[in-house]
């Protein structure tokens, strides 16, 4: 089922709810991939009923960004998620999610400051505010993220924390591709020569867990190689290598417990992150 405005949805879920049907959803922004799917199929195993959005959030992109150019393919998205277990898309225009007099913003202080916070400085506004909007649009019982935006994750936890959200949020692996890249719509966008360089990203990971499995703690020391590694290949422009605390995305000064590796370059002119968790 595809419905485009709020009024409708709430009156489908709130049909969901009289009849105690437990609601997951996975808010995206289209041009699904695997990763998207894993997510849908994860929330139908563990709900009654699931709600995919699919909208290309304006609030979350900068003004030199690839909002217009952002892929979009709604018939193919509405029958991916059909087939892995979606019964509702949710895609709401610009004008429905946001009204010309909308003066609310949603921000998470201190974990949208680094990574890629310090870069995009309108990202992580954006997508607080459209997952506040989406979370009271839905009432989801649980919500689906992926690993791969893992400070997000980390925000999206915080926020429906402090905001009181009777919700619970699932957290799902990172997918990748066979040869290690990690998924991402945007992943369209590189041609051969440059899907080959963005494997950097992937392997400049692993190998550096590797090192990790064998004893180095020294975060510097990571950093120093991972720069190294992917910035050999000129295709590869470093935007920033850190490794945080998976909590709190905060740096640290050894490598213990739960660590997150989080990398992100440009690849030509697309943007692309990665990340791995270390668990010591």
């Amino acid at each position: 089922m595809f419905i485009h405005t709020i009024k409708e949805v709430r009156n489908i879920l709130k049909e969901q709810k009289r009849s105690e049907k437990s609601i997951g959803f996975v808010p995206t922004m289209g041009f699904l991939h695997e990763g998207h799917l894993s997510l849908i199929k994860k929330a139908k195993e563990e709900n009654d009923y699931v709600v995919v959005s699919v909208f290309v959030n304006p609030a979350q992109f900068g003004p030199n960004e690839d909002f217009k150019d952002y892929p979009r393919d709604y018939e193919r998205d509405y029958n991916l998620s059909i087939g892995a277990g979606a019964d509702l898309i949710f895609n709401p225009s610009i004008e429905e999610m946001y009204p010309v007099d909308n003066k609310c913003e949603v921000k998470v202080k201190d974990l949208s400051s680094g990574l890629c916070g310090a870069s995009r400085p309108l990202f992580f506004g954006g997508i607080a505010l459209v997952v506040t909007k989406l979370f009271n649009i839905i009432n989801p019982t649980k919500a689906y993220f992926g690993q791969k935006d893992a400070q997000q994750l980390a925000i999206i936890k915080k926020l429906v924390k402090d905001l009181n959200f009777d919700l619970e949020i699932v957290a799902c692996p990172l997918i990748r591709e066979a040869d290690g890249l990690a998924m991402s719509s945007r992943n369209i966008y590189l041609s051969k020569d440059e899907r080959k360089s963005a494997l950097r990203l992937s392997q400049s990971l692993f190998k550096a867990q590797e090192m990790i499995k064998n004893g180095e703690r020294n975060p510097d020391k990571i950093k120093e190689f991972i720069k190294q590694y992917i910035t050999e290949d000129e295709n590869c422009n470093l935007d920033y290598i850190e490794i945080v605390d998976s909590g709190n995305i905060i740096g640290v000064e050894e490598i213990k417990d739960s660590t997150l590796i989080a990398v992100a370059a440009n690849v030509g002119k697309t943007r692309l992150i990665d990340n791995i968790l270390v668990e010591v």
